[in-house]
């Protein structure tokens, strides 16, 4: 049995763990890689494997950054299943579509500069109909439910915490008489989040293979957001201000409509208009209230017993014309815009973020990780001058940093979980879905727990399991 780590290894994007076992070839994740435009492209269009030898790709959520290069996968000869939990199946159908339209749109925009130059033209990764095409892939499977994957493996989903659908693999392994069990966290979840139920504490595993996105970072207390929004908003208010909030499309945007929707309930807030400017969000919110057996019990409670929609309470407005969102950029008042996408590389908060950052009675509201090398960081790091579509803007709006909306578990969230697994079956933790340094950092202190066995795998690593 081997495991290759070909994405997310020492990075946080386009994770990707390739498990042989008893001549099957089973597939962790395909998900985007993010990043510098060119090698982002290159390393998307390349798979490192021939995608026909796959036999089963099995998926634990939908975030583009794990599933997004599915139709890249199924295009070039995939034909087995792709496994998940039913949320996931039904999300990843409007994420893999949205990305698609996404690089349709860059190809476009590209071709028509090409043109002029007399320059070749360029394709999108794949298209439209390559994400439908995928979908025929996908098999639903409930949490807790065992599903053999070959005649050997034998996988188990655990609610993750971590987005709507999400899920701790575990795989039960036969080989040469010997039985073994892996366990990927895929992403870790916190505890007491708004809207989805708390991460599973699994017990029992001889292999781990866990994210560390804040593997030495601690996050701000959940229960400290609702008061820590509150004051920003009402500092924004006082101001004249507005606030811009760069939020993913899937789990953050719902979790901050979620609080704002308690906060404006306990008059904690003035009553100013609030817009979710961005169709995939009014799509993925569709799927959310599809699927209340991921909600928490308060959530759902406020959907089946009081007859609430958290989602879509009277002040809140989605956006999906182009035309009314071109419109909230001449609004002079007081009002809060959620837009996509979270790390601001493409869509409509570039416009916000033009519009709006150069205006000191303003808040640019983060509430998510950004990764190196994108707009998001630059903004984290209050770089004074950045550019937005190539024109340079000056960074006068106030930056208001709110981890503790971070859907990933912090350093002691993480090593709580491995605290729970029963340290003399546990044989080896692999450390992936982190940067460098958040990674190393984990592993010292895993390694502190007695755990002598602990690798942060390099980029096509592969280990004997």
């Amino acid at each position: 049995m081997k495991i290759q780590f070909l994405g997310a290894a020492q990075s946080v994007t386009g994770s990707m763990h390739l498990l042989t076992v008893n001549g099957s070839k089973i597939l962790l994740e395909c998900g985007l890689f993010q990043g510098r435009r060119q090698e982002a492209f290159e390393r998307n269009r390349n798979l490192p494997f021939d995608a026909a030898t796959i036999d089963v790709l099995i998926l634990s959520h939908a975030h583009i950054d794990h599933s997004g290069n599915i139709p890249q996968l199924v295009k070039q000869g995939f034909q087995g299943n792709i496994l998940c939990t039913h949320a996931t199946q039904d999300l990843a159908s409007v994420m893999l579509r949205d990305s698609a339209h996404i690089q349709e749109r860059d190809a476009e925009f590209v071709n028509k500069r090409h043109k002029k130059k007399g320059l070749p033209p360029v394709h999108p990764l794949y298209t439209m109909n390559d994400a439908a095409a995928s979908m025929n892939h996908f098999v639903g499977v409930g949490y807790n439910r065992p599903f053999w994957v070959t005649p050997d493996v034998k996988l188990t989903f655990r609610d993750a915490g971590h987005i709507l659908g999400s899920a701790i693999v575990i795989l039960d392994i036969q080989e040469n008489g010997t039985s073994r069990r892996l366990t990927f966290t895929g992403d870790l979840g916190r505890k007491d989040l708004p809207v989805i139920r708390n991460p599973v504490q699994v017990e029992e595993t001889d292999f781990l293979i866990t994210e560390s996105t804040y593997g030495n970072r601690i996050h701000e207390p959940i229960g400290d957001m609702k008061t820590r929004l509150r004051e920003i908003v009402n500092n924004t208010v006082k101001r004249g201000g507005k606030i811009i909030v760069p939020a993913f499309s899937l789990g953050r945007t719902q979790e901050l409509v979620y609080v704002l929707h308690e906060l404006f309930n306990d008059d904690s807030l003035p009553e100013i208009p609030i817009f979710v400017d961005s169709p995939l969000s009014v799509n993925i919110t569709e799927v959310f209230r599809l699927h209340p057996e991921c909600f928490d019990h308060e959530t759902r409670d406020a959907f089946l017993s009081n007859h609430q929609d958290p989602f879509g309470f009277y002040r809140l407005r989605y956006i999906r014309n182009v035309e009314e969102s071109k419109k909230l950029n001449t609004i002079q008042e007081p009002c809060i815009i959620i837009s996509a996408s979270g790390m601001c590389e493409t869509g409509r908060i570039l416009h916000h973020l033009a519009n709006n950052i150069e205006d000191p009675r303003n808040t640019v509201l983060i509430i998510g990780f950004m990764a190196e090398h994108t707009l998001g960081r630059r903004i984290v790091e209050k770089i004074p001058s950045i550019k937005i579509f190539g024109e340079e803007h000056s960074l006068k709006a106030q930056v208001a940093i709110m981890n503790g909306f971070s859907a990933h578990a912090d350093k002691n969230e993480l090593l709580a979980f491995v605290d729970g697994l029963n340290k003399e079956r546990l044989r080896h933790v692999f450390i992936v879905h982190g940067e460098p340094d958040q990674s190393e950092a984990f592993a010292d202190v895993v390694r502190d727990r007695g755990i002598a066995r602990v690798t942060v795998p390099r980029l096509k690593e592969e280990a004997t399991l």
